[in-house]
């Protein structure tokens, strides 16, 4: 089986951003985007170009087009924020981000009404039903299938890296799970999700896909959900494995890393390097490190066993990255990583909010709510209605 891979330019990039909609009087995540979306997109379209269903009809996704830097991507999802901001304000709804709902019942949610999901829900049955999970995934663009399966086992070892930095899911129905990122650990429920396998090349990942399609395991390559895998059809890499982001300045934050990691594995290639590829056991060990203990974690750095803080190693790699970030007009976005390494990751965050206010998780859905409110940059809040902009009250 061949599976063409339309090269992408060098380092392009794209983002993709799961946002919720939420009740502000209920904190409940609830429908909405059938009709939010079908106000928003233009006439003569089928649907938005940069707005779209998700599984459940409490979710937007939000995308942007082909970029060329942090900040243009970081632009182009604000844009696209604001105008479902407004429409989702006529219906009574605001818009947060995190890797999941701090309380709403997964049971309580309705499936959108595309035949790909409805599928998807028959074929997996409750594994399906209860995503209630939220992410940010990142698009870099590689310009050879010679190149993308390398990175995705070299990008590999840095999953701790990114769920740690990203970990926003410590609840799960209205109970602290005691994890750092839950989602992590309900997506792997699903059969073909979780870490990447490692392959040689890409003819191994065509025979690959061949397989599961022939054995009926997928009917197409995008049902393939690894935490970072190749898109054929977009010329990318891309890392899926960051929990949902509550704020456009942590997006840039993941996004940076993840381009610099690209373009510099690029060039060690140019070089004549070959890639390392990590042993499988280190990356499974350090995935539910992270998922556990977040930016607490200590992960393993070699196959002798030494450990190292994932925090130390987050900002060594931001050092590491500098002068890549600099080639590529990212390094203010790539110094956010030591601006959420000193104020902490979003599931810090909300169990501090959580612990102000007695345990009660209605405050923590408020915040999240005002992070994302209030990260937006001025022009992309202009016009937005006194719900949207004003958030939750008590």
């Amino acid at each position: 089986m061949q599976i063409p891979f339309h090269s992408s330019p060098r380092s392009s990039l794209g983002v993709e951003w799961e946002l919720q909609l939420v009740d502000p009087q209920t904190r409940e995540l609830t429908a909405g985007a059938v009709d939010i979306l079908a106000d928003l997109t233009p006439e003569g379209l089928a649907e938005h170009p940069k707005a779209k269903h998700e599984l459940l009809q409490s979710t937007i996704e939000i995308i942007t087009g082909v970029c060329s830097t942090v900040a243009e991507a970081k632009a182009d999802l604000a844009g696209t924020l604001a105008e479902v901001t407004a429409t989702a304000d006529r219906y009574g709804l605001a818009l947060m981000c995190a890797g999941t709902h701090p309380i709403t019942d997964w049971q309580t949610q309705q499936i959108s009404p595309k035949e790909r999901y409805l599928e998807l829900v028959e074929k997996m049955q409750w594994l399906a039903r209860r995503l209630q999970i939220f992410g940010v995934h990142v698009h870099v663009g590689v310009r050879s299938p010679d190149k993308v399966i390398p990175m995705v086992n070299a990008l590999s070892q840095y999953v701790p890296h990114f769920l740690a930095l990203s970990a926003s899911s410590p609840y799960w129905v209205g109970a602290d799970t005691g994890l750092a990122s839950a989602r992590s650990k309900v997506f792997e429920g699903m059969p073909t999700a979780g870490l990447p396998y490692q392959l040689s090349g890409w003819d191994r990942f065509e025979e690959y896909m061949q397989t599961l399609i022939s054995t009926h395991a997928i009917d197409s390559v995008r049902e393939v959900w690894w935490d970072i895998r190749p898109h054929p059809d977009f010329g990318t890499v891309e890392l899926r494995i960051c929990d949902g982001l509550p704020t456009l300045t942590e997006i840039g934050a993941v996004a940076a890393l993840s381009q610099c990691l690209v373009e510099q594995f690029d060039r060690e290639i140019d070089r004549g390097y070959t890639l390392p590829v990590p042993a499988g056991w280190v990356l499974r060990e350090n995935k539910w490190r992270a998922a556990r203990y977040g930016l607490d974690a200590e992960i393993v750095v070699d196959e002798k066993g030494t450990v190292q803080p994932v925090r130390h190693a987050i900002a060594e790699l931001a050092e590491e990255l500098a002068p890549t970030a600099a080639r590529l007009g990212c390094d203010d976005e790539l110094a956010d990583v030591h601006r959420i390494l000193a104020a902490g990751a979003s599931y810090q965050r909300q169990r501090a909010v959580a612990a102000a206010h007695g345990g009660d998780l209605r405050p923590v859905v408020d915040s999240l709510l005002a992070e994302l409110r209030d990260d937006l940059p001025a022009a992309a809040t202009a016009g937005v209605p006194a719900l949207a902009r004003d958030g939750a009250t008590a």
